[in-house]
């Protein structure tokens, strides 16, 4: 025997009890709960049907549903406004946050430059007003094909100018009828 002590052989034997051991009941769990039939899902389903049909399913008369509803209505009230103010509450909080930023002027621009065409008077027969035709060729952008293409442009005459045949120049306008977006700056050449 050796003489250190803590060694295995100098301590006493002593039983050391555990509390888990001491508060284990000694009856099995599965015979302290008796044991229900399960009834089957179609059964109870009907039960759980039966037992909310059962129930009383609300006011009957016309002044409780009123009262049910009018208390709903003031609950809903009171969280609405609850909600709102804590929105109201972060908004103000972000605003405060975030520095004012001036406001930027308004870029006041001028008045650019009218649209100018070239074209062939179709007809004059209205009193100050000549139809002209503006042929424009253009370039496909995909295939380069010129495109040739015209447009009809009403315009106003204001001398009675301009003849059928005539090429004349155009230039864009304030609105002077339904069609009229245009007015004659001058004859290029006259028909002959």
């Amino acid at each position: 025997m050796s003489d250190t002590p803590g060694t295995p052989e100098s301590l006493p034997d002593t039983e050391t009890e555990t509390v888990e051991d001491a508060a284990a009941p000694v009856t099995p769990p599965e015979a302290s709960a008796p044991e229900e039939p399960q009834l089957p899902p179609k059964e109870r389903r009907a039960a759980r049907r039966a037992a909310t049909a059962a129930a009383p399913a609300g006011p009957k008369t016309v002044e409780e549903r009123e009262a049910l509803r009018l208390e709903r209505r003031r609950r809903n009230a009171v969280q609405r406004r609850a909600y709102r103010a804590r929105g109201k509450a972060k908004r103000d909080e972000r605003r405060a946050a975030a520095p004012a930023a001036e406001p930027q002027p308004v870029h006041e621009h001028g008045p650019g430059r009218p649209k100018v065409r070239q074209g062939v008077v179709v007809s004059d027969k209205s009193d100050k007003t000549i139809v002209v035709r503006v042929d424009v060729a253009k370039r496909h952008r995909r295939y380069g094909k010129i495109m040739r293409t015209s447009t009809k442009l009403h315009a106003h005459d204001a001398t009675n100018d301009a003849g059928a045949g005539d090429t004349v120049r155009l230039i864009e306008s304030r609105p002077l009828s339904a069609t009229k977006r245009w007015r004659l700056v001058e004859v290029v050449e006259r028909a002959r």
